[in-house]
């Protein structure tokens, strides 16, 4: 395997950081290993590791090292190839009954097969087979795997762990005097069965070198320094406020109490609390200080590497609102800051700042966002459940921070508000005073104008059309139901139209993400364009859905991998990053950055304009599919990491980013037509602020709005959600565009209670592009603009935006 240059370079900057991605859950001292000997490898997750989910983010990197092949790199004698071998075997059988029975269930609800089984994940089977390998230690590679268009479930072999799974860790834990149990997943699975076992790690999916960075883990050569950003709790301990899951409308009952907001004011207790993660070696916190300047708050304290091992540690800050009019969670995460590598004794001094203005709660009553007055107790320390104060700051009346307006209608319901745990004071707590006269208010000014671009207004009302959706073959065809996807880039996800290249309006080619650029690893271009061989890259998940002769075909068209006869064979592989929840557990912006920037690079080698990425919805529940996909449970760390990821692929001119979905795509099931019921309040204290923050951090190119409905209308079609928050509130200033809106009810189930997205309501609620684009949808925005439903001026104000962006891009 002949790995070009910059894919060396690539891999070398993230292999020193993966072990930052990984949580040490629990430690006994057996680890880490003194050198590799010889090593009792089982679980699904040994040979079958999974470097990340399932849909977009299937990236075509040149090569992937599993768990096996990682330890067997690091010189390990991996003990369990006849368990590994039989396992396997036991595994295809299971796996074809799985794919044969979710055709018979798509065809019984007169479903598209692969629409229907897209991200369905195969639950972990039962078997028996013998641990009877030896070994200096022991692992149990425990995978789960997840993905785009379904949901996990609360079953063994899931989120719950399998009858044979419990048995086995078991077994090993009370076998092996050095045994760690690996969660190879991508979510949060309950570990209530198991919590004797002595060693734990969250490995994570980590991309090209997943198996290389556990083999550091288990050698010393890394030392885990990441903390979890979800709660890992037993299934039965989350929040029931809320429901999840219905084909038509979800209830987001719980409000803001979401993950560790909920498990803090309740005073329950999780397995593994938010924030946590331990090291091989240890830390002590201390001469904590609280000042303040303004309506910023800094916290400092010292940190010192107490134990044995060279490591990291993160102070996490946390701030206490005071009860009032408006119920508040026991705290919220205000901050944080990361180490650098510390030598065993060695001190570092961190610092925490953050402004007060940012934790403002969201009354709905007068549409603003207030601090109310009393006591604001700081906290600081190494995860949620472990904080202590370390000073408060006192407001002596309320303050209007922002003046808003109501904006995201009805979810008919009134908000959970729990029986919350005592925020006392302590009597000895500095107070820092803070006088509400002193708090500037800021009131939005909603009034908008947008200029058009001189040189569009020449253009047809057709042209116009073709320049607010994406390219599609207007001859007719299966390129114009679906969208012609790229022709400049094979295996890209789509681009804008180049019918108007005359006029200067150079098109824009879009790629998935976001665990890296996800487009054709081979391909050879001729006077059409860009061609994939091969599958193309089509996501094997995917393949195994279609029918026998769609795959037949499918092969046919590859060529068995060869191009036409004297065409060029080309090569564009991309290196796969970790996913976003293991980027986000690192804490570690700079490392965040650092992945952005591997993709920028990439997509200027390749021609890609625009990364379909971050994204960043919240874990609301553990069931999301594609929670893998999203950085955490709360909307600081998911906006602060979108942020840095976005400034590092921004780094290369003329090259952008998509943050995505925008807003409360938090279920998979039905993404296409389902209703998110959620109050403003939450919306805006949870869902949307990571949004805000990403847009006024980083400035992104693009911003994608979701599939889902909220309180009744398509987030497509929201006028507030785009122009009044998005652009009037957050200041964002570039391209919205659809996520891939396929037609013909492709997407749709049946007996579906809310309308399809209608593209002329997309494009006059100020969304610049319809995408992938189709003849139907320039059939819809034709009509609309017939009948009123969108006006001429909203589709030049529309292609304006997208002409300038293009002109930007070219330009740098």
């Amino acid at each position: 395997m002949q790995l070009n240059d910059y894919e060396k370079q690539h891999v070398e900057t993230l292999r020193k950081s993966l072990a930052e991605c990984t949580v040490l859950l629990k430690h006994d001292g057996a680890f880490p290993l003194e050198k590799p000997g010889k090593i009792a490898a089982y679980g699904n997750g040994v040979r079958r590791t999974i470097k990340g989910g399932t849909g977009s983010g299937e990236v075509n990197s040149r090569y992937f090292d599993n768990v096996e092949t990682g330890l067997k790199n690091a010189g390990f004698e991996v003990t369990t190839s006849k368990w590994l071998d039989a396992y396997e075997e036991q595994y295809k059988l299971a796996k074809k009954e799985f794919i044969k029975v979710l055709k018979a269930e798509a065809k019984a609800l007169k479903m598209n097969a692969i629409i229907y089984g897209m991200g369905k994940p195969m639950p972990e089977f039962d078997y028996d087979l013998p641990l009877d390998a030896e070994g200096d230690a022991a692992i149990y590679v425990l995978a789960r795997i997840s993905g785009e268009g379904n949901d996990r479930k609360p079953i063994e072999g899931d989120v719950k762990l399998s009858k044979t799974e419990v048995r086995d860790i078991l077994a090993l834990n009370e076998k092996f005097d050095k045994f760690m149990l690996v969660i190879n997943a991508g979510g949060v699975v309950d570990l209530s069965p198991v919590m004797e076992v002595r060693n734990i790690l969250v490995l994570s999916q980590l991309g090209v070198e997943t198996g290389d960075a556990l083999a550091d883990v288990l050698l010393g050569k890394a030392n885990p320094s990441g903390k979890l950003t979800t709660t890992w709790a037993a299934w039965e301990d989350y929040c029931t406020e809320g429901d999840f899951g219905d084909q038509n409308d979800t209830y987001y009952k719980e409000g803001i109490y979401v993950g560790y907001r909920y498990f803090d004011t309740v005073g329950k207790k999780a397995l593994f609390p938010f924030g946590y993660g331990g090291s091989y070696t240890t830390f002590s916190m201390d001469s904590f200080n609280a000042a303040l300047s303004g309506t910023e708050v800094t916290v400092t304290a010292n940190v010192t590497n107490t134990g044995n091992a060279a490591g990291k540690e993160v102070l996490q800050v946390y701030v206490s609102l005071p009860d009032g009019k408006l119920d508040k969670a026991y705290q919220d995460l205000a901050g944080f800051a990361k180490t650098k590598e510390l030598a065993a004794g060695e001190k570092e001094t961190l610092t925490v700042t953050f402004d007060l203005r940012d934790l403002a709660s969201y009354d709905e009553e007068r549409s603003a966002y207030i601090l109310e007055a009393g006591k604001y107790i700081v906290r600081a320390g190494n995860s949620s459940a472990d904080t202590a104060a370390v000073a408060a700051v006192e407001l002596d009346a309320e303050a209007v921070v922002t003046q808003a307006k109501k904006c995201l209608g009805d979810p008919g319901f009134k908000d959970y508000r729990p029986e919350a745990v005592s925020k006392e004071v302590p009597a000895d707590l500095p107070v820092l005073k803070l006088a509400a006269a002193d708090v500037a208010t800021e009131t939005v000014n909603y009034e908008h104008e947008y200029e058009t671009d001189k040189d569009l207004e020449k253009l047809t009302d057709e042209e116009l059309i073709y320049a607010n959706i994406g390219a599609f073959d207007s001859k007719g065809g299966m390129g114009s139901v679906i969208g012609n996807a790229s022709s400049s880039v094979a295996g890209a996800a789509g681009e804008t139209t180049s019918v108007l290249k005359k006029y200067g309006l150079e098109n824009i080619v879009v790629a998935d993400g976001p665990a890296g650029v996800r487009i054709a690893p081979v391909y050879y271009r001729d006077e059409k364009g860009a061609h994939a061989v091969g599958q193309g890259g089509m996501p094997e998940s995917i393949v195994e859905m279609m029918p026998g002769i769609a795959q037949w075909f499918l092969k046919l068209l590859s060529g068995s991998g060869k191009p036409p006869k004297g065409k060029e064979l080309k090569e564009q592989y991309c290196t796969a990053i970790p996913i976003g929840t293991a980027v986000a557990q690192t804490w570690n912006v700079e490392f965040a950055e650092e992945c952005g920037k591997i993709v920028g690079d990439e997509m200027g080698r390749f021609d890609v304009d625009i990364w379909l990425a971050p994204a960043l919805n919240i874990h609301r529940s553990i069931l999301c599919g594609r929670n893998f996909e999203y950085f955490s449970e709360d909307p600081l760390i998911s906006g602060k990491m979108a942020a840095a990821i976005t400034k590092g692929v921004q780094a290369t001119p003329g090259k952008g980013v998509t943050i995505k979905h925008y807003a409360a795509n938090n279920q998979e099931f039905n993404r296409y037509g389902n209703n998110s019921n959620v109050s403003e309040r939450a919306m805006r204290e949870i869902y949307l602020k990571g949004f805000g923050i990403c847009v006024k951090d980083s400035d992104p190119m693009a911003v994608m709005t979701s599939y889902n409905l909220l309180n009744g209308k398509h987030t497509a079609e929201s006028v507030d959600l785009i122009e009044n928050i998005l652009r009037r509130e957050y200041g964002f200033k570039g391209i919205v565009m659809t996520d891939w809106v396929v037609g013909n009810g492709i997407m749709n189930m049946k007996t579906d209670k809310h309308p399809h997205v209608n593209p002329a309501l997309v494009a006059a609620a100020g969304g610049d592009l319809f995408m992938p684009g189709g003849k139907a949808d320039f059939d819809n925005v034709l009509k609309g603009l017939q009948d009123g439903s969108v006006t001429r001026k909203q589709l030049l104000i529309n292609a304006t935006r997208l002409y300038r962006l293009a002109k930007d891009m070219r330009n740098k």
